[in-house]
């Protein structure tokens, strides 16, 4: 996490990647034994063509002040959406000439659940990398909270735990669910307020190549900023709390964490019942798979998206926004003529020399009536 987002982007990438094949490899195994050709070549055409436009469309928006103006990445920026489209159709086509006689059934259902864990996997992988780019806090503070909830639930659990909970998850009891919600707000209480105090991860990402080291900067958002608060009248008490909004928004994060994120868990349960697997892999020696580790991590960093995007993400113009908008907009004449209005604007600032808007006059030639 300390050594750079880009390499925390790279685990994503690898988490997603495993899971699928977990997820994929607990339903495909009947297509060996049924002689079916191409059903793995297609599950792993799909993912790739998930993850082309998941992660194109998160480059294009984050990053669109380079993407829009290289001459070679322009054509594939501006027509992504389409080039993507294109790709699925091409790998919908070949799975319908795929189609065998007498295994039908089999194969649409293969087809269906291909799509259904590039839905519940790849696609909320993609915002939890989106967190990333937004700031690494909404990315470590959900995950960390699931952890602490996983964490003590097990220790309330086994500590004083009597009720059973849910009969998919016959060892989850009702003591050790709540006990866990309460150490997992303490928790998020405490990693809030460290966590905010640093740009790093705070400020969403303009340069991949930043870490620890190195730094962020950027105008912190208001929810991390101090507010004072009083109580009402009816508390006779008149003394002045300052407290940073991001800490009421982690008592949704923490709540969220530990009353609906574990049925992210039931559900994985269900799903390993339903084809009488006790885990969805051997990746990590012990414990099962990746799948096992993650199936409440992915619910969260959808949730973190979600919530971030509607109550805290500060929605304003960007540079790389002002570029597409040019671009996609304006026409060749009139976009040199915001190069000279811009450039006229910033010499009257004092902010570049006049001789900068002389030689881009000279430049761009004559003004066109």
């Amino acid at each position: 996490m300390l050594s750079g987002h880009i390499y925390i982007i790279g685990i994503i990438t690898t988490i997603q990647i495993i899971s699928f094949k977990e997820v994929i490899a607990i339903a495909n195994v009947p297509s060996r034994a049924k002689g079916l050709k191409f059903t793995r070549s297609l599950n792993w055409y799909f993912l790739g063509t998930a993850m082309y436009y998941l992660y194109g469309e998160s480059v294009i928006y984050y990053f669109k002040h380079i993407v829009l103006v290289d001459k070679v990445l322009l054509p594939f920026a501006t027509h992504h959406r389409f080039i993507s489209f294109m790709l699925y159709v091409i790998g919908f086509v070949f799975f319908v000439g795929s189609l065998q006689k007498g295994h039908y059934r089999f194969q649409f259902t293969q087809f269906a659940w291909t799509h259904m864990a590039l839905y519940l996997i790849v696609v909320q992988a993609h915002f939890v990398m989106n967190n990333i780019f937004e700031g690494m806090i909404w990315f470590f503070l959900p995950a960390s909270l699931v952890i602490t909830n996983d964490i003590f639930a097990y220790i309330c659990g086994i500590t004083f735990g009597r009720t059973p909970l849910i009969a998919l998850s016959p060892k989850k009891t009702v003591e050790g669910f709540v006990g866990a919600w309460i150490f997992t707000i303490l928790f998020g209480i405490v990693a809030t307020n460290v966590l905010m105090r640093y740009s790093y991860f705070i400020c969403p990402v303009d340069d991949l190549g930043a870490n620890i080291f190195t730094g962020l900067s950027c105008t912190p958002n208001p929810v991390f900023i101090p507010h004072a608060y009083t109580l009402p009248a009816f508390a006779h008490i008149t003394r002045t709390f300052y407290i940073a909004p991001m800490q009421f928004h982690m008592l949704v994060f923490a709540t969220f964490a530990s009353l609906i994120a574990p049925f992210g868990g039931f559900f994985a349960s269900g799903l390993k019942r339903t084809f009488k697997v006790k885990d969805f892999g051997e990746s990590i020696p012990g414990h099962g798979g990746i799948t096992d580790r993650m199936d409440c991590q992915f619910i969260m960093g959808f949730f973190a998206f979600m919530y971030y995007q509607s109550f805290v993400a500060m929605h304003k113009a960007s540079v790389g926004g002002v570029i597409e908008m040019a671009i996609q907009g304006l026409s060749g004449v009139e976009q040199v003529e915001v190069v000279r209005g811009l450039a006229k604007y910033l010499v009257n600032q004092g902010v570049v020399a006049e001789e900068v808007l002389k030689c881009l006059n000279g430049e761009l030639g004559p003004r066109r009536r």
